[in-house]
């Protein structure tokens, strides 16, 4: 019986145990709006505010419909473009109050109100008597009130959303839009400025022990966990409980409370990671109540040269950001159930990490992340181009820091911390942070800026980093975006020449952002408070232009670009052993910053059609099936040569079969296949073996696809090639080839058949660029800007020309050689379309044709006159246009003078 005791207690304890005493305080408030910020100078608080209105809290006043209405029309001014529209507005002070009764026993108590997230600053009033303020964008509000009388009082809240202190640009010299702010803590470009409480509202009173702090840490080796408690009170017996996730009882111990002290468990706990996200519950009691719940896990983040450990396994940070993107309210989502659709979409894409971009997330974000095994970049509420510049701002960023390690310090998701995103100013400041955190909470790793285009500091780690996130070095670029325009397609290179000197981990900053069309469907998802006045101006714009029926097909073609980009973008980086994650933005689209549609997801994390999750995965998961090979054209006299390598970032595998084919995507046949057997993949990148096959049995132009996967796995992967046979060019016969007006007016007027090879350099038109619009051709106005090709590969133009109805990599020598034409108004037929940007919407081709005089004409701003050996592919495409000019399927509907479309073409 005596070792049934302690157990028995355990049990009935527990069972009588209850949650400390609060009371809610949602429900009905009035609310009053002092535009003219004159509530203070009047007093609103001493009385029951007049003229008020009622609305229920948690909420926003936006989602109350309260504010300044917003009267705009869906016209393609930048201002409409720029980001989604308010449908109400309201910055600054608004006064929020109701009765809240105190109960007996909380008589002699002193009573804390808590407030889960405002923006930005919150003052209280208990019976028109001042009480405090908080101001915080990261954690909850937390104002003692001191002892209050039992019985009915007037609780008055005056929240201010105006900024308190400027976190981009104080002079708004390099603001895109004059006095906006772009840190998403606190931005209209994505999250709105919003004002109201959300998630709880509380009041308690204080026991006879208050803990103010508890820091969990957790040793690994040891299996331990060592409780550090910071309180006040008298000294009392406390109760610490370790609790599985089905709320049972593990492990106890009793202890007497100090102002600080530490409690230890060693026990066998298991550990945390993304593959086995084990929690457990601390559950701090004293004899009477619940005093505080935290959830953590054991979990160990090391930086060691260029990797991460996680729990001593080498780990690859597969990130997307979060930028505070919630159309429907506009604001984040402070329960569990409102994350779970973002972390759940992000786990099915192959994704590990999620970067909070210049904000920290509630409570429920993290909860929701330590049960999925997911790791968490934190960031301070920072997008300073002047750090440093004004010391009461430095002050209270300082603050914020110590607030998101004290509120979610404890949390296994939470591995990384940075001071803000692309930082400039006084890095010395932002240095001295690092180290003091550093030294405070050895938890989770640091960096002192996500990125910053202030040299030299985006372009060398800085000294207090324990992981650099980049987008070059000194020595040259790490993404994609300054590389795959500017250099054939090449697919056996990676970033190590620009990393050599880094001995740091290497997260890569912002990768992709290639932007995709707008999806014109995505309008009616717009019911909550913010209106898509932007989808709209673009939807009437290409109405009036007469390319409405086109939206679709340019969405799915311009996703299709994006998608082989975001695939050799993540795979390079997966080859680069200086590179220990990437954080792409987005997997999901940027409504904001001049509409940035740069995600494979829609802004509401709803597939666009683009790519299935598994289709993701195949090149971002946790094991990826690499292969390295030197160009995407190839001629059927070469030799196919690659390396087949893996990412494995899963466990180490041993006895592995890996098989490869090569396919015809012609009739799917396969022409050669094998297998390479007994293979062990340890974690890292592995070198598997070299594959090679002749390509001469390719006696026509075609599309070869490699597969590559493990035996018995879901884990594999494919690559596209092209082979052209080496043929000469054939002769055009009876049709006419010039670049010369009067030249093909003459012969089309005697009936004959004009390839029209215009002359870049004489003509009118869009540069040629292989990738799509950067981020957002109304944020960056001036940049080419065009969003790939757009064809039918089924006309018979392409008979002798693989190609898909979007742009793959064969196309990068056409495309760069290659200017749009403006074909708005003629009477013409494109062969292929070039898909402009949502900003201008012009009707764009490089291949049309229609019928001129007694003639046909074919007219090309492909650079198709200039074509050595070297150039197979515009080589090939000549020859299939040659031989359709030939046949008698070149017969064009649409009829057009000439003079038009010289008029539209000739410098």
């Amino acid at each position: 019986m005596k070792q049934l005791l302690p157990l028995l207690l355990i049990i009935f304890w527990g069972c009588n145990t209850k949650e400390r005493q609060r009371i809610d305080i949602s429900g009905e408030w009035t609310v009053a709006l002092d535009s003219l910020n004159k509530g203070h100078e009047e007093e609103w608080f001493t009385k029951v505010i007049e003229h008020g209105t009622e609305i229920f809290l948690p909420s926003t006043l936006d989602e109350n419909k309260l504010g300044t209405k917003v009267i705009k029309t869906p016209d393609m001014s930048r201002d409409n473009l720029f980001e989604l529209s308010r449908r109400y507005t309201y910055i600054g002070p608004a006064w929020y109050q109701r009765k809240v009764s105190v109960p007996e026993e909380w008589k002699g108590k002193s009573i804390e109100l808590e407030l889960e997230r405002v923006i930005w600053k919150s003052e209280v009033w208990i019976d028109g008597k001042y009480k405090g303020k908080d101001n915080s964008l990261v954690s909850a509000h937390k104002i003692n009130l001191g002892e209050l009388t039992p019985g009915e009082h007037d609780i008055t809240i005056c929240i201010d959303n105006s900024r308190q202190y400027h976190l981009f640009d104080s002079k708004g010299v390099r603001a895109i839009n004059q006095n906006h702010d772009y840190s998403h803590a606190y931005t209209e470009t994505t999250q709105i400025i919003w004002n109201g409480v959300l998630g709880n509202m509380t009041l308690s009173p204080s026991a006879s022990y208050n803990i103010n702090h508890t820091r969990i840490n957790t040793d690994i080796q040891n299996k331990s966990v060592t409780i550090k408690v910071e309180g006040k009170g008298n000294e009392n017996r406390l109760f610490f409980d370790v609790l599985d996730t089905a709320n049972q009882v593990l492990y106890t111990k009793e202890v007497l409370s100090k102002n600080q002290f530490e409690v230890t468990f060693k026990e066998d706990f298991d550990l945390w990671n993304e593959f086995n996200p084990t929690l457990y519950k601390l559950r701090i009691s004293d004899e009477n109540n619940i005093l505080r719940e935290d959830f953590f896990g054991l979990r160990e983040v090391v930086a060691k040269g260029n990797d991460i450990f996680i729990n001593n396994e080498k780990t690859f940070f597969r990130g997307t950001l979060e930028c505070a993107i919630f159309p429907l309210t506009g604001h984040t989502p402070l329960d569990e159930k409102g994350w779970k659709k973002v972390f759940e979409t992000s786990k099915a894409y192959g994704l590990n990490h999620i970067r909070f971009h210049s904000w920290c997330p509630p409570e429920a974000a993290f909860r929701v992340a330590d049960k999925m095994g997911f790791y968490l970049q934190v960031e301070l509420p920072n997008w300073s181009l002047e750090y440093g510049i004004d010391p009461n701002m430095v002050e209270w960023m300082e603050k914020e820091a110590d607030r998101i390690i004290e509120s979610y310090g404890n949390h296994p998701s939470f591995c990384l911390m940075s001071m803000g995103n692309e930082l400039e100013g006084d890095f010395d400041l932002l240095n001295g942070l690092v180290k003091k955190l550093q030294k405070e909470d050895n938890r989770h790793l640091y960096t002192v800026s996500t990125f910053s285009f202030e040299q030299p500091h985006g372009t060398i780690p800085e000294p207090a980093d324990d992981y650099w996130i980049t987008q070059w070095s000194k020595d040259g670029w790490i993404r994609g975006q300054g590389v795959f325009d500017a250099y054939p397609p090449q697919f056996n290179i990676d970033f190590s020449k620009s990393l050599s000197f880094v001995d740091v981990p290497v997260i890569t900053h912002e990768v992709g952002q290639y932007s995709v069309f707008p999806n014109m469907k995505e309008i009616d998802k717009y019911n909550g408070v913010l209106q898509p006045l932007n989808f709209e101006a673009i939807r009437n714009d290409m109405k009036a232009k007469g390319i409405l029926n086109r939206a679709d097909d340019y969405l799915k073609s311009s996703g299709q670009l994006a998608k082989i980009l975001y695939k050799e973008e993540i795979e390079r980086a997966l080859k680069t052993k200086e590179i220990s994650g990437i954080q792409m933005l987005d997997l999901h689209d940027f409504p904001g910053q001049g509409m940035a549609l740069v995600g494979i997801l829609d802004a509401f994390w709803d597939s666009k059609g683009i790519i299935s999750p598994d289709g993701f995965k195949e090149f971002c998961s946790e094991l990826v099936p690499l292969l390295d090979f030197d160009k995407a054209v190839f001629s059927n006299t070469e030799t196919f040569e690659g390396t087949i390598k893996m990412a494995n970032y899963w466990k180490d595998l041993s006895q592995q079969n890996v098989k490869w084919k090569v396919i015809d995507c012609v009739d799917n046949s396969v022409i050669k296949n094998g297998v390479i057997e007994n293979k062990n993949i340890k974690r890292g990148v592995n070198t598997i073996a070299s594959i090679q096959f002749e390509l001469n049995s390719i006696l026509q132009p075609k599309k070869l696809d490699i597969e590559i996967e493990i035996s018995n796995t879901s884990y594999k992967n494919k690559w596209s090639i092209w082979v052209y046979p080496e043929t000469s060019l054939l002769d055009h016969e009876s049709i006419i080839i010039t670049d010369n007006w009067s030249k093909a007016e003459k012969a089309l007027n005697n009936g004959k058949d004009v390839l029209f090879t215009s002359n870049l350099k004489k003509t009118k038109g869009v540069e040629g660029k292989f990738v799509p619009v950067f981020w957002s051709p109304i944020l960056f106005p001036d940049q080419a800007g065009t969003m790939g090709i757009l064809c039918d590969p089924n006309h018979k133009v392409f008979n002798n020309f693989p190609t898909e109805y979007h742009t793959n990599w064969q196309w990068w020598d056409i495309c760069k050689k290659s200017k749009a034409a403006q074909i708005e108004g003629l009477q013409v037929d494109p062969l292929v379309t070039v898909v402009d940007n949502f900003y201008k919407n012009r009707d764009l081709s490089t291949l049309f044709e229609a019928k001129v005089g007694k003639g046909k004409l074919l007219v090309s701003t492909i650079n198709l006159y200039e074509l050595p050996k070297e150039r197979k592919v515009a080589r090939s495409l000549y020859n299939s246009i040659i031989t359709y000019m030939k046949s008698d399927d070149f017969n064009p509907e649409k009829e057009e003078k000439l003079s038009n479309i010289q008029r539209k073409l000739a410098l």
